[in-house]
C-alpha cells in the first residue's frame, strides 16, 4: 500500500481560538487584529462571509465593523501559541509521524489504511479535536506533500466534503489538477509563475506534464521536485525535529512614536531579553548582534539604520547581549527624529554545546556553568509564575511605547486568574 500524506490544519486559527473559549462569540463574526490593533490578520467564516478584507487597516473600518456587530480582538498570542501545543499534542499521539509546519498546520504519515478508511479516520479526527480543543481541522491527504496542500484546500471549498479530501491515484489526477491554477500551488512565487505563464503553463496539471528537462533548466532541482510532487511522486520528506535556525529576530512597531534615548534603549533592552529568552529555548548561542532603528516610511524626513557587533565569545546570556546592544543604540539614536520600530537580530548562531573559546577572553567552566544557571533560574521562575516576573530594569516598568492591545481577551490557558469558570445550574 502507498504511503500516504496529510496536511492538517486548524481553520480560522486565531479566531477560532477566541470562541472556543467565550460562547457569545460563537456563530458571530470575530477578527483578531495585528501587533498595535494595526491591521486584520484573522477573520471567523462568518467575517469572512461579511466580505471584510484580509490585511484590512483597523482604523479604516472600525464604524463598518461595529455597525455590522462585528466583534474585535487583539492578537492573544500566549492563547494562540498553547493552543497551537495542545493541537500538535492531539495530533501526535494519533499519527505514526508529525511535521510542525506552523502554528495551525502540520503534515503527518497516515496510519495504513484503505482508501475508504482513511477518509473515516480523518473525519474522526476531526471530531477528536473539535471535542478536545473546541476548534474545527480540515484534512487533506495524497501521496505528496504538494498534492496534500491542495487537498487540505478542496477539503474546505465543498461542504460535502466535511473537510476531509483524499486524492485518488495519479492516473485520475488530471481533472482535479487542471481547475487549480499554477499561482496557487504551494511553492510557486511570482517569477515561477510568470515563468509558466509565459510558456502557457496556466494550471498545476500543465506544469506536472511539462518537459522536465526544462524545468529543471530553469529552475534546477527545486522545480524538479516541484514537478514530481504534483506527480504524486513524493520528493520532500517529513521534518519531524526542528530544524536549526540560522538567525532570530525579533522587532515590534510602537504603539506611540519614540523621540527620548531612554525610551529607545529601553524599547531594544526588552527585545534583547527576549531574543536571548528565544536562543535558550532553541539551545543555541549567538556570536554577531545586530541593531537597527527606523522611522516611519509613510513620513517625510525617514531615517533608518542599523549597527553590528562581533562577539568574542558566543553566548546567549542576557546580560552579555545587552552589555553589547545598548551602545549601539546610543550610536543610532538621532535626536528630533521620531522612532515607530526597533529590532534586535542575533546571527552566527551555533549548537550549545559548541562553544569556541577565545583566546584573548578568558572564561572558566565554572563561570559558564554559574551564567547558564542564572539564566535556567530567570526562565524557570517566568515560565512558572508569568512573563516579566523577574525581569531586567533596563526594559522600563510600564513603558508607554508597549504594544497596543485594546481588545485582548483573557490568557486562558496560561493564567491561573483567567482561566475561564464554568457555572452548573
Amino acid at each position: 500500500m502507498a504511503s500516504t500524506l496529510a496536511l492538517i490544519d486548524c481553520n480560522n486559527f486565531y479566531a477560532a481560538c477566541e470562541q472556543a473559549f467565550d460562547p457569545l462569540l460563537q456563530g458571530r463574526p470575530v477578527v483578531v487584529l495585528s501587533n498595535n490593533d494595526g491591521c486584520i490578520v484573522a477573520r471567523s467564516r462568518e467575517a469572512r462571509q461579511l466580505g471584510i478584507g484580509m490585511g484590512t487597516p483597523y482604523f479604516k473600518v472600525a464604524q463598518q465593523l461595529q455597525g455590522l456587530g462585528v466583534v474585535v480582538r487583539s492578537s492573544n498570542y500566549a492563547l494562540y501559541g498553547d493552543m497551537s501545543a495542545r493541537v500538535m499534542a492531539c495530533l501526535g499521539a494519533r499519527v505514526p509521524e508529525l511535521e510542525v509546519y506552523s502554528v495551525d498546520e502540520a503534515f503527518a504519515r497516515t496510519p495504513a489504511l484503505e482508501a475508504g478508511a482513511l477518509l473515516a479516520w480523518g473525519a474522526e479526527l476531526r471530531v477528536l479535536v473539535k471535542q478536545q480543543l473546541g476548534l474545527s481541522i480540515a484534512v487533506g491527504m495524497a501521496p505528496s506533500k504538494v498534492l496534500a496542500k491542495l487537498a487540505n484546500r478542496l477539503a474546505k471549498v465543498d461542504p460535502a466534503r466535511a473537510g476531509v479530501f483524499r486524492f485518488p491515484t495519479a492516473a485520475a489526477l488530471e481533472p482535479w489538477l487542471e481547475a487549480v491554477p499554477v499561482e496557487e500551488i504551494w511553492g510557486v512565487g511570482q517569477r515561477l509563475a510568470r515563468w509558466c505563464r509565459l510558456r502557457g503553463l496556466t494550471t498545476a496539471w500543465a506544469l506536472s506534464q511539462a518537459n522536465p528537462a526544462l524545468v529543471k533548466r530553469q529552475w534546477g532541482v527545486v522545480g524538479l521536485r516541484l514537478q514530481q510532487e504534483l506527480r504524486g511522486i513524493s520528493c520532500l520528506p517529513l521534518v519531524q525535529g526542528p530544524t536549526p535556525k540560522r538567525e532570530t529576530c525579533v522587532s515590534r512597531s510602537f504603539s506611540q512614536p519614540i523621540e527620548d534615548l531612554r525610551q529607545l534603549r529601553e524599547a531594544v533592552a526588552t527585545y534583547v531579553v527576549r531574543a536571548a529568552e528565544k536562543l535558550r529555548r532553541q539551545r543555541q548561542l549567538t556570536a554577531c548582534l545586530t541593531v537597527f532603528i527606523r522611522t516611519s516610511p509613510f513620513q517625510s524626513g525617514f531615517y533608518g539604520n542599523s549597527a553590528t557587533v562581533k562577539l568574542p565569545l558566543a553566548t546567549n546570556d542576557t546580560t552579555v547581549l545587552l552589555q553589547a546592544a545598548l551602545p549601539l543604540v546610543a550610536q543610532l539614536f538621532r535626536r528630533g527624529y521620531r522612532f515607530h520600530k526597533a529590532g534586535v537580530l542575533l546571527q552566527e548562531l551555533q549548537p550549545l554545546g559548541q562553544l569556541q573559546q577565545h583566546l584573548f577572553v578568558s572564561l572558566s567552566p565554572q563561570q559558564q556553568q554559574r551564567r547558564e544557571a542564572l539564566m535556567q533560574l530567570v526562565d524557570q521562575l517566568n515560565g512558572r509564575f508569568g512573563a516579566g516576573t523577574l525581569q531586567w530594569a533596563v526594559t522600563g516598568l510600564q513603558p508607554p511605547w508597549f504594544m497596543r492591545r485594546g481588545h485582548l481577551s483573557p490568557s486562558y490557558t496560561t493564567r491561573l486568574k483567567e482561566l475561564p469558570l464554568v457555572q452548573a445550574r
